[in-house]
């Protein structure tokens, strides 16, 4: 008999990559967490192979599970697509979207092509800032909708969680530059919870920091730490080759990046397809 990748588990297989955990992903799916591993039990029955590593805390991805995340992430959109092209494409309108300049280019390249495709009638218009800014334009009307980062748990009626992020300290590979006194950091601009979160917690702990760079750019944040000049905090699923996690730092609670939605962006049936568009195809 012909194996078959069914819709339904590979969008349960996805969610639990994106949320890193398992009950994360039944929550975003509304299943049961007992739902989501028969799911992924049955994938891999499929796949012919254990697809995730998993313990208490998270999963991860086995060798076999980043083979077919790459392989399948088109065939969900190109799925989603049809059944978007056989709603027709009489919805129309406008939608201004905030996106922290760290996660637009995911956006860009990810999430648009595919929304705008499918819904050709809706003009998206990007702002970029950071997550606090962000929030307040929304609060305002000045946004539709935006995508920020926040301590975990702090869930509003208009929001929807994309995904959940583990913050790290990372350093350069090659040098001891996180032993330094006082620590040089590199951080984003003012307002940025990462930047709040890292200057907070050297305070309680009493270490002393100082300012490398102050950037409203990730990427030269990136640099600044790659070069060997700095430390700073990012997101987990960013850090590259270049950097190292850095072990015996203040511990960081997990973050989620939502998608908040103004009070009169509700009952908007673009902005609502743009939601679930960010939802699905949201990642790091």
């Amino acid at each position: 008999m012909t194996a078959i990748l069914y819709i339904d588990l590979l969008r349960t297989f996805h969610a639990v990559v994106r949320y890193g955990k398992f009950n994360a992903a039944a929550e975003h799916l509304h299943r049961s967490p007992a739902a989501v591993s028969v799911h992924i039990q049955r994938l891999e029955g499929v796949a012919g192979g254990r697809l995730l590593n998993r313990d208490n805390q998270s999963s991860s991805l086995t060798e076999l599970g980043r083979r077919l995340l790459t392989s399948t992430a088109t065939l969900l959109r190109t799925h989603d697509q049809a059944l978007a092209d056989l709603h027709g494409t009489n919805v129309a309108g406008r939608i201004t979207l905030g996106v922290p300049e760290e996660y637009v280019t995911h956006v860009i390249r990810e999430t648009l092509p595919s929304f705008t495709c499918a819904w050709p009638n809706v003009v998206v218009e990007l702002k970029t800032g950071p997550s606090p800014t962000l929030r307040e334009w929304v609060q305002r009307g000045t946004l539709q909708a935006a995508v920020i980062a926040q301590p975990k748990g702090d869930i509003g009626p208009d929001t929807k969680v994309l995904m959940s992020t583990t913050p790290v300290w990372v350093g350069p590979v090659s040098t001891s530059v996180a032993l330094d006194d006082p620590l040089p950091l590199a951080v984003h601009a003012v307002q940025c919870c990462y930047r709040e979160a890292m200057t907070e917690s050297l305070r309680m702990t009493g270490r002393r920091s100082r300012i490398v760079l102050e950037s409203h750019s990730s990427q030269a944040v990136k640099a600044c730490v790659e070069a060997g000049l700095a430390v700073s905090l990012i997101d987990r699923g960013k850090v590259t080759r270049h950097m190292q996690i850095l072990e015996g730092m203040p511990v960081i609670p997990d973050y989620d990046i939502v998608l908040v939605r103004s009070a009169a962006s509700s009952g908007n049936e673009a902005v609502e397809l743009l939601a679930r568009a960010m939802q699905s195809t949201f990642r790091l």
